[in-house]
């Protein structure tokens, strides 16, 4: 963790990475899904891995907030019941096995599972396949998997993204029940960051009330760019940057 933004000799670097990472957290949360990852990229940098973890969650509770007001209407609440349930589920897996699962190990696993998610979506689209996968172990594994490794590293966008982008659904509902997924499972976190891995305390929330103008940037930067993609184009590049981010995680 930097240290106090009041010593900016020292803090000018990893708050200026911060600052960068909390303005595409910002665009994640307002409808560029895929852009996630690299906002916990930055933020690992500027804060470390473990407690990058930690010190990101309130901001990601504000985007989710504000992205649940703009996009409320839009939710899915059919799939949001069927995927829920094992994204707890995994969270509590997580929180027991994140002390001690080695990053190396962790990092090679999330991104050939997110790769390969992303060149089975790729296969689809070019067989022109409207089939949506209903048995309830696309949904298991994927809702189990996103809730261990939002846990461990802030990592299920990808996850959600396939899953919903599996359901083929418009780019309003995605981003719509998207939000409400993450609202409810990070609102569940917070306590066990809290009282289980103590990555949150009064100096995290105030490093985070410096950060927060990022984050309202990124979002209302994101909602105008939302708008202008189109909704044939919306799938496409969410695939690619869900690709790119799994690059990212090799990398960091």
């Amino acid at each position: 963790m930097f240290h106090s933004l009041f010593q900016p000799e020292q803090a000018l670097a990893p708050y200026a990475i911060a600052l960068a990472g909390a303005f595409v957290l910002g665009l994640a949360k307002s409808g560029l899904k895929g852009t996630g990852i690299f906002a916990v990229t930055l933020m690992a940098l500027a804060f470390g891995a473990r407690q990058s973890t930690g010190q990101i969650l309130p901001l990601l509770m504000f985007g989710d907030l504000f992205a649940v007001i703009y996009y409320n209407r839009h939710a899915r609440w059919d799939l949001l019941k069927r995927f829920l349930p094992w994204m707890i589920l995994g969270i509590l897996v997580g929180t027991w096995v994140g002390k001690d699962l080695p990053d190396l190990v962790f990092k090679w696993a999330m991104a050939a599972i997110i790769l390969g998610s992303v060149l089975l979506m790729v296969w689809w689209d070019l067989r022109q396949s409207k089939r949506v996968p209903e048995h309830p172990a696309f949904s298991g594994f994927m809702g189990l998997t996103a809730g261990i490794t939002t846990m461990i590293g802030n990592l299920a966008g990808p996850f959600s993204n396939l899953y919903f982008l599996a359901m083929r659904l418009p780019k309003n509902e995605f981003i719509g029940t998207a939000a409400w997924l993450f609202l409810l499972t990070n609102w569940l976190k917070l306590p066990l960051h809290i009282f289980v891995w103590e990555t949150i305390d009064l100096e995290v929330i105030w490093t985070d009330l410096w950060l927060l103008p990022g984050v309202v940037l990124g979002l209302f930067a994101g909602v105008r760019i939302v708008r202008l993609i189109r909704e044939s184009f919306y799938r496409r590049l969410i695939l690619f940057l869900t690709a790119l981010g799994a690059i990212v995680l090799l990398l960091r």
